[in-house]
């Protein structure tokens, strides 16, 4: 393929596609739960202070990468690298740990998708407590219903890259952003509003220094850091793709922050 490689049509398709890959289950799902494991405000503390030290300028190097090559993973660095270096080596390990992920976003996504046409059939209603995470066990012990979902998701996939970054990837990602947006803002009333949910918040915030004590300060660091690098997708090449389409209007480390 050959020609000018296409930039974003706007910033603000840039920063939701960007934050469309970093925020995740990890975020969601996980985040809360090591927050409270590993002291609650004394982590979130840490952790806002590894995005600003590490975080901010690895992003940004990140993104240097991909605007000054304009190209993918590997012809990237090997545009950029001088004789005899082997930074490109770097590029084939982003790409298989790309692929790597693929395999389990696609099988959660479908997961997902299988969830949310079992809601509309109903399927759920009238099952006990007790009953509902068998729905979740008979669907992993179907293949056929297992290899479907993540079939669709992988389709879907190509389906919206067959139009481009600018109108295929950077469009459909305004719409699920906002939705992403929409549900996560549901979820949060939904959950304040939930039975004891006072302990639940007291438990993800207050300051637990007798967390600390049991965990050890070094883990919940680590934790903490590991949880910096895991929210901005950062040492795998995601960002350094995105940057490759970046336009070179605004600053790198005006984006990243």
């Amino acid at each position: 393929m050959t020609g000018k490689r296409e930039n974003f049509g706007s910033r603000i398709g840039f920063l939701l596609v960007s934050a469309g890959c970093a925020i995740g289950i990890g975020n969601v799902w996980k985040f809360p739960f090591v927050c409270g494991q590993n002291g609650g405000a004394i982590f979130v503390l840490i952790y806002l202070l590894f995005l600003v030290i590490l975080g901010v300028p690895v992003l940004t190097m990140e993104l240097a990468i991909g605007r000054a090559s304009r190209k993918t993973i590997v012809k990237g660095y090997r545009e950029l690298e001088k004789d005899r270096h082997k930074w490109h080596l770097h590029g084939w390990l982003c790409t298989a740990g790309s692929y790597l992920l693929m395999m389990y976003y696609t099988v959660v996504a479908g997961w997902m998708l299988a969830y949310f046409i079992k809601y509309l059939k109903n399927d759920f209603d009238n099952l006990s407590g007790e009953q509902i995470p068998e729905v979740f066990t008979n669907l992993r012990q179907n293949p056929a219903e297992m290899i479907i979902f993540t079939a669709i998701v992988i389709i879907a996939g190509f389906a919206v890259l067959l139009f481009g970054v600018k109108n295929g990837l950077e469009q459909i990602n305004k719409i699920i952003m906002i939705g992403m947006f929409v549900l996560i803002f549901a979820l949060m009333i939904n959950s304040a509003l939930l039975e004891n949910a006072a302990d639940g918040i007291k438990f993800y915030l207050l300051p637990n220094f007798e967390n600390i004590r049991e965990i050890g300060i070094f883990k919940v660091i680590t934790a903490a850091m590991s949880q910096a690098f895991f929210t901005l997708s950062i040492g795998l090449g995601n960002m350094e793709i995105f940057g490759s389409y970046m336009s070179d209007e605004h600053t790198l480390p005006g984006e990243a922050i």
